[in-house]
């Protein structure tokens, strides 16, 4: 492979970070980064309630709250990557939405202070899909649709 063909890729990167970032893609950063926080903190919580609260069973909460923590990773990192325009970053920012979409369902079932957090966390996952899907999130990404070439047209 010639250095020519070898650096258009990279050029074509460039170019395309070049421009202003997308307020849709700056928002969805920011509604995946608040759903990585909110698991955080939530996960936190059930950690400390696990060891140093009451809990029913304090393995299921300390073992919880570990599980909250490191599912927090993958919003939050997909919003780092949208941030920063990684085409990587779109798949796993879409994948916590639609994973958010059944735990919403399961909050608003329940008659509890639950129902308005389900509806909140509605609709943020919906909201955020909207924004991942757009033209304009896409294009900022470098994601190119089925069939369509990744190399230059010449």
């Amino acid at each position: 492979m010639s250095a020519d063909q070898n650096s258009t890729p990279d050029i074509a990167e460039a170019a395309r970070r070049a421009g202003p970032r997308p307020g849709r893609l700056t928002a969805a950063a920011a509604l995946a980064a608040l759903e990585g926080l909110a698991l955080v903190v939530g996960g936190a919580w059930m950690l400390v309630e696990g060891l140093a609260g009451a809990p029913d069973d304090r393995q299921s909460a300390v073992t919880g709250g570990i599980t909250l923590i490191l599912l927090a990773l993958l919003p939050l990192l997909a919003a780092r990557g949208l941030l920063g325009r990684r085409s990587w970053s779109r798949g796993p920012a879409v994948i916590t939405q639609i994973m958010a979409l059944p735990v919403a369902y399961n909050l608003l079932q329940a008659d509890s202070v639950a129902i308005p957090a389900g509806i909140a966390l509605a609709v943020v996952a919906i909201a955020a899909l909207v924004l991942l899907v757009s033209p304009a999130t896409t294009q900022a990404l470098g994601i190119k649709g089925p069939g369509r070439s990744q190399k230059p047209s010449k």
